[in-house]
């Protein structure tokens, strides 16, 4: 279980496939304290094991389903990604539940500067749309983020300063891939109400 708040960005080092997937390499100086065999971190939002670590580098070994719900398999090294240790049971909770699972990917449609902040606009699946609501929580690339606007096709939630340069939205534009994890209760409810 995650909470959607980058502890640090690390950079893709290399994604070896393989048969049987891939290996994916980061170098993550911070998160790789304390850090496990075994241990959970998540990757732009998805939960990885940590199946290697050496100095400041980090291993995950990726299925093939985790290559193709995730912008994983599309990364290049020398890309930023989002990382985040699992959640300590005694750490306060500053974002949302996120376990890590991601539900899809989805287009950027815009990014732009208003004033000090930041719109972003991403493309919203249509068998998706009924788990995002206005001000509810949604998880973007591993993000803790709040929907500010619902639309017909698409989403819209604002980036403060300090998210943008702590996670690497800093990145994106049109067009760029980012991973969606929609919110753990809404998912819950639906399926409480359709076994009734």
């Amino acid at each position: 279980m995650f909470t959607g708040l980058v502890e640090e960005t690390g950079t893709l080092l290399s994604l070896a496939r393989s048969a049987a997937g891939a290996r994916l390499t980061v170098c993550a100086p911070l998160v790789v304290q304390g850090i496990a065999l075994g241990d959970s971190v998540a990757v732009n939002g998805c939960c990885l094991t940590v199946t290697a670590h050496e100095g400041e580098t980090l291993a995950f070994d990726l299925l093939d389903e985790t290559l193709s719900r995730t912008n994983l398999g599309a990364l290049t090294p020398g890309t930023p990604v989002n990382l985040e240790r699992a959640l300590a049971a005694h750490a306060r909770l500053g974002g949302h539940f996120v376990q890590g699972h991601i539900d899809t990917t989805s287009s950027v449609l815009s990014f732009e500067q208003v004033k000090a902040d930041y719109r972003l606009e991403i493309a919203l699946p249509r068998e998706f749309a009924h788990y995002v609501a206005f001000k509810g929580s949604i998880a973007i690339d591993g993000i803790s983020l709040t929907v500010a606007e619902v639309r017909a096709a698409s989403f819209v939630v604002w980036i403060i300063p300090h998210t943008l340069a702590v996670t690497n939205l800093h990145t994106k534009k049109a067009g760029d891939a980012v991973n969606l994890e929609f919110d753990l209760l809404a998912k819950y409810v639906e399926r409480i109400l359709a076994t009734r």
